[in-house]
């Protein structure tokens, strides 16, 4: 398996400012892998509730992870400021492949990279269902080239 390399911030469009937190380390000193998930969730809804793309509480799409995964690079640790830089690498009619990167104050590569797949679905029957007009606008913003 070939490692990724670090990619650069002024590749992803969208930004998230994520402080860290004095729970987000572990017992090694530094931002626990599982902790970048939630960074990488944060980030994409944050994104599309912004824009009105997503209602998290009454909307009748919500969006199912079905596939994620995250390399990392250098540590990050509290009280460290990080950036979570979000792009779109696959729109399909009801599923997005979202690509993920987190910096850490200044920095310009990344110290994580990672991605997730959502399966865009009814809230009361969970099966698929296509991107609604406002959602998939908001995705196309993100579009990697």
């Amino acid at each position: 398996m070939t490692r990724p390399t670090p990619h650069g911030r002024a590749e992803y469009p969208y930004h998230h400012p994520m402080p860290t937190r004095w729970a987000d380390n572990d017992v090694y000193g530094h931002v626990n892998n599982v902790t970048y998930y939630a960074y990488f969730d944060t980030a994409v809804n944050a994104y599309l509730t912004a824009r009105g793309a997503l209602d998290i509480h009454a909307g009748s799409v919500i969006g199912l992870v079905v596939e994620t995964g995250c390399a990392y690079f250098a540590p990050a640790a509290f009280p460290d400021v990080l950036s979570v830089g979000v792009r779109v690498a696959r729109l399909g009619s009801s599923s997005v492949r979202y690509e993920l990167a987190v910096f850490r104050g200044n920095d310009e590569a990344a110290c994580a990279q990672g991605h997730f797949v959502h399966v865009y679905v009814d809230r009361e029957t969970r099966r698929p269902t296509t991107l609604p007009d406002t959602l998939r606008a908001a995705l196309e913003e993100l579009r990697a080239p």
